[in-house]
């Protein structure tokens, strides 16, 4: 990893912004759209960029701004990687917006999040937070060689659970599907029974599939190689260089995603869901010209 000293740390306007303390990621997911070329990334996608003054930019934000909204992260980066161990910037970020009476949508993979659970409970308890985890895969082994250096689907449902058990509402990203390795029924029933027992308030889908870019696409297709031997030349055969590849089973994933949100009261429209995790509660009053 590497310092830097950033000018800004909050992204977007209005009802919510978004922030990214890191840029880069070591959690090593093969299909991770975040390695694409577009993002133009002048270092190693794994040497982490560390935006120090995180914290100080953060706060200087926050004081500045007469409304209250929801602060989110982990959208490009993912606020509990390996590093976040030993620097504990989200950690005190996460502070820094509890102090200020901000809400907090932060979204992860690791377990790592569970160490900061007595933040998340009193930003929810004074504002709001809404804990988003991505879930792709529930096979054990399938999930270690898509998503190798990160705790595996079974440990993050443990995480929905216990922000269950504090009050924490929770959101779950089911997204990538793979096609051809993880577009089945038996794993998108086995996560999404899972995420019916944790009772999670949405479930963001983007039609069972993913998407490849430049500098995405050929890192996705080297562990291909890797790992599924002559896959990368059946992607080619069917998608070319398509920037959307939707399942081959995607109606039928679709259909069984919907019954059970809707059978189980889960938000299932993705706008739906971002309007609920980004809609600030009405706890206490705004700020006015003259408390400044």
């Amino acid at each position: 990893m590497h310092f830097v000293d950033a000018k800004g740390i909050l992204t977007g306007s209005g009802g919510h912004y978004g922030m990214n303390i890191y840029r880069g990621c070591t959690h090593g997911c093969v299909y991770c759209d975040s390695r694409s070329k577009c993002y133009q990334f002048t270092h190693l996608f794994e040497d982490v960029e560390v935006k120090r003054n995180a914290p100080e930019l953060l706060e200087a934000a926050l004081r500045s701004k007469r409304n209250r909204c929801m602060i989110g992260t982990g959208a490009m980066s993912d606020p509990y990687m390996h590093c976040e161990e030993e620097l504990r910037l989200t950690r005190r970020c996460l502070e820094i917006i509890l102090e200020n009476g901000f809400g907090a949508a932060i979204q992860t993979k690791s377990d790592r999040i569970l160490r900061d659970i007595d933040l998340l409970v009193e930003i929810n308890r004074t504002a709001k937070c809404v804990v988003q985890m991505t879930l792709t895969t529930y096979d054990d082994e399938l999930c270690s060689i898509l998503e190798p250096n990160v705790c595996n689907t079974k440990r993050r449902i443990e995480v929905l659970q216990k922000m269950q058990e504090r009050g924490i509402p929770t959101v779950v990203w089911l997204t990538p599907i793979l096609p051809f390795i993880n577009d089945t029924a038996e794993n998108i029933s086995a996560i999404l029974n899972e995420c019916v027992k944790a009772d999670v308030k949405g479930i963001i889908d983007f039609g069972m599939g993913l998407t490849l870019r430049e500098g995405d696409r050929e890192y996705y297709y080297a562990a291909l190689d890797r790992h599924f031997p002559g896959m990368k030349e059946r992607y080619i055969k069917r998608y070319g260089n398509a920037y959307e590849l939707s399942s081959p089973n995607a109606k039928e994933l679709t259909e069984l995603f919907q019954k059970i949100c809707r059978e189980n009261g889960i938000l299932s429209n993705p706008q739906d869901c971002f309007n609920y995790m980004y809609e600030f509660p009405d706890k206490f009053p705004q700020l006015s010209i003259f408390d400044i």
